[in-house]
């Protein structure tokens, strides 16, 4: 017996959010494109070749992904540079576009009396069985043999594949018995733990155990792919929408995967009319319905579930169809959420931990107010964060808000004071409490006035306050173990349509107030402008910042020039802290495909040379230049993480780098 007004029903899962699959930022073909194809040979006769030998030299970067179904980008470049060295060169290349007589050239053969594996130094690899594993890869490269500068390449490439390596570079040293072909090598780093970000649902023992044979070990980059893998695995084989989305090795041989699972965000039911399609009124309750179903709000959708799901349904007799539609995330209307997570780090046992916690109240008292608890906890820098927010103060007809916040961080010190002092790794520790007002002055500009507390001071690796670096230099204004600061802040901000290409502009002053003889008493002004203009497909981005602090102010609160979202192809810092600075910006950014874009940029910035007047002269004694530039391209893909951008950059001093960074700049 059919119903009247229900003959097609769909059920429909809404609000699942679904993560893109990652994208392949560089392929091993696209990467091999980045090697200038060796096809000039040995300029001179064998005779000749006994006093200048050419070789060419490959480097492979890990920062991304290496195949579509691997998050692992690999990426080589070739290196010309002429040899300074009489016995010792690396091999000129040209491109793919060379003269025929060019490439005839490079079919000719040299004799190698002996081949050998060391490490970039020229020295013996501390671990035997790595010299093994890139003997092995070894194809054509033998001793006594005759090869050409083709053959030389291709070894490299095996050498770099075998994935216990991230660089190769062949260097010919003329001897007395002949021509030594030496591979210089620089292994992966050593496996010593694993943080996972998004695995709600994959046990904590899969993920250990798919890992646990590389504790220890030299990372192996095909064996991190046969993990991945298996880790995709197991979601596939449960019919889950997950997946290892992004891949990072960072220092100190810890592994970073993100996870991906799209999570059932809500359930509804829309019934359609059978003759026109259109969404109509059923005459079956929805939460008859909804309690034949096991798919929950909250789970990670699983597509064998959704299906039993609509043949459960079906089977009620009441319906002439049912489906499944996924749609976009909107706001949830919870009121109260928390999540978190935990991961460990272990070397053989564990000894640390990296996690984050966040609470969040959305109406508290019913009247919107809200309440904001955050941890985060790394191996050097911690962030405990309080946030109490009114954006509405009751009887204001001005539509004030009030923040009380209360935060507890330690950062590393390395933006100003470098990666170490001496055998110390410097963090900062700041304890901040403060309120803070804001209001809409005009359309599209917002003012804030507030009153900060601060107790800040340098903590040497075991938390231990210290009040001098290695070079004697204070680390404190007031000489110390801690400074305390009160500062009354202003700012205002003007945005354009909200958009990031939209102009923007702030202005921020920030005066210490010195209410007891020791509190510090400093001024510091801070401004930023951006501007987006349209060229054709095409978008300018113009963006520009500076400041200036006077008064009694402690290094820490210098002004670090350098890094990812400062100066590009410069590290954190590397570039200057001063007590002044600007640094202005130009992107070209353009789409490419999808959810991909391209970005050219180039970026310079200044501390006019006020490096020595900063308390100690952290810039100086650490030989930073005081101004740079940098340029370079990259792309950029927006994620459920934010926009994603990858940039290889180049800076004054020939020195380069690639450069990571999720959302936009600031």
């Amino acid at each position: 017996m059919r119903m009247p007004r229900n003959d097609d029903v769909r059920v429909i899962s809404s609000s699942i959010r679904i993560p893109p699959p990652p994208k392949p930022l560089c392929p091993l073909e696209t990467a091999r494109s980045h090697i200038a194809q060796l096809v000039r040979s040995f300029n001179s006769h064998s005779n000749e070749l006994t006093r200048s030998v050419l070789l060419c030299c490959a480097t492979l970067s890990l920062t991304g992904q290496r195949r579509p179904s691997s998050p692992i980008l690999c990426s080589a470049s070739l290196s010309l540079a002429d040899s300074t060295q009489p016995q010792e060169s690396q091999l000129k290349g040209i491109s793919s576009s060379s003269s025929p007589a060019s490439v005839r050239q490079s079919e000719e053969r040299v004799l190698i009396s002996e081949v050998l594996v060391r490490n970039k130094d020229g020295e013996e690899l501390q671990r035997k069985n790595l010299e093994a594993e890139a003997l092995q890869a070894l194809k054509a490269c033998r001793a006594n043999s005759a090869l050409t500068v083709r053959e030389v390449q291709e070894d490299v490439h095996r050498i770099i594949n075998s994935g216990y390596f991230c660089s190769c570079m062949p260097v010919a040293v003329d001897t007395r018995d002949g021509i030594r072909l030496v591979f210089q090598v620089e292994p992966n780093q050593e496996f010593k733990g694993l943080v996972c970000d998004g695995a709600n649902v994959l046990p904590a023992k899969f993920l250990e155990d798919s890992f646990r044979d590389g504790y220890g070990k030299v990372i192996n980059l095909r064996r991190l792919d046969e993990a991945i893998s298996s880790i995709n695995g197991w979601y596939m084989e449960r019919g889950l929408f997950a997946m290892v989305s992004a891949v990072e090795i960072l220092s100190g041989g810890i592994l970073r995967l993100q996870v991906s699972e799209a999570e059932v965000n809500n359930i509804s039911i829309r019934c359609l009319d059978r003759k026109t399609g259109e969404p109509t009124i059923g005459k079956t309750k929805p939460e008859t319905i909804l309690r034949q179903i096991t798919t929950k709000k909250g789970q990670v959708y699983s597509m064998l579930q959704g299906k039993r799901d609509v043949e459960t349904v079906l089977t009620m007799g009441i319906m002439e169809d049912v489906s499944i539609i996924p749609q976009p995330a909107v706001p949830s209307p919870i009121r109260c959420m928390i999540q978190g997570r935990l991961i460990w780090i272990t070397a053989g046992t564990l000894n640390g931990l990296i996690g984050s916690f966040a609470y969040s109240h959305r109406n508290v008292f019913g009247r919107n107010q809200k309440l904001n608890i955050s941890l985060e906890r790394g191996q050097i820098d911690s962030i405990f964060r309080i946030n109490y927010t009114d954006p509405w103060i009751q009887g204001d007809d001005k539509r004030t808000s009030r923040t009380i916040m209360i935060q507890n961080s330690r950062t590393p010190g390395t933006m100003v004071h470098g990666d170490r002092d001496g055998n110390i790794i410097l963090t900062i520790g700041r304890i901040t409490g403060g309120i803070e007002f804001s209001r809409p002055i005009r359309p599209k500009w917002s003012g804030t006035a507030g009153l900060l507390f601060q107790h800040a001071g340098v903590r040497d690796d075991k938390g231990v306050p210290i009040i001098k670096d290695q070079y004697s230099s204070p680390l404190t204004a007031s000489g110390n173990n801690y400074d305390d600061t009160l500062l009354a802040k202003v700012e205002t901000v003007y945005t354009g349509s909200g958009d990031h290409g939209s102009s923007m502009f702030a202005l921020n002053m920030e005066q210490g107030l010195p209410v007891l003889p020791e509190w510090l008493s400093f001024t510091r002004v801070n401004a930023r402008a951006r501007k987006g203009i349209e060229i054709g497909p095409a978008r300018l981005n113009l963006s520009v910042s500076g400041g200036h602090v006077m008064g009694n102010f402690p290094p820490y609160e210098a002004f670090a020039i350098g890094g990812t979202n400062s100066v590009r192809g410069y590290d954190e810092g590397a570039v200057g802290s001063g007590r002044s600075y600007v640094i202005g910006s130009g992107e070209i950014s353009f789409p490419m495909f999808g959810p991909v874009e391209g970005v050219l940029f180039s970026d310079y910035g200044t501390d006019f040379g006020t490096g020595p007047s900063v308390p100690g002269d952290p810039a100086g004694a650490r030989f930073k230049p005081g101004s740079g530039c940098g340029c370079g391209f990259g792309i950029r893909v927006d994620s459920p993480l934010g926009p994603l951008r990858l940039e290889y950059a180049f800076n004054d001093k020939k020195d380069k780098r690639f450069h990571f960074g999720v959302g936009y700049r600031n």
